[in-house]
C-alpha cells in the first residue's frame, strides 16, 4: 500500500501509470487506455467486497468518472487505483473482435 496526494492505493507503486480512458462495455467489462498507450479489458465483477458491489447497477457503473488517472464511481464513493486495474486486466486488440 502507498499513498500520493492524500489517496491510499493497494499494491505497489508504479511509476507514471494512470487511466486515460474508461469506457463502459456489457457486463461489467470495461476498456481502459492507460498512459502508456496500452488499451486492456478490465471485469469489474470480479472485485470483491462491498464497496463495488453498487457496480452492479448499470447507472452507476456506466458513468465513470476519471479523477487524476483514477476510475471513480458515484461521486468517488467507489475508485480503484491504476495498477490494480492493469494487473487484473487482458490485453485487447481491436484485431481481436469478430464482427460479422
Amino acid at each position: 500500500m502507498y499513498i500520493v496526494n492524500d489517496i491510499c492505493y493497494a499494491g505497489e507503486m508504479q511509476n507514471g501509470i494512470k487511466v486515460t480512458e474508461a469506457k463502459p462495455l456489457q457486463g461489467g467489462v470495461m476498456l481502459v487506455t492507460f498512459s502508456t498507450g496500452e488499451k486492456r479489458l478490465f471485469d469489474t465483477t470480479t472485485l470483491q467486497g462491498t464497496a463495488f458491489k453498487p457496480l452492479a447497477d448499470e447507472k452507476i457503473f456506466n458513468n465513470p468518472v476519471l479523477f487524476h488517472g483514477v476510475i471513480t464511481w458515484n461521486n468517488g464513493e467507489i475508485d480503484i487505483a491504476p495498477e490494480a486495474v492493469y494487473y487484473n486486466s487482458y490485453p485487447y486488440s481491436s484485431e481481436l473482435l469478430i464482427t460479422n
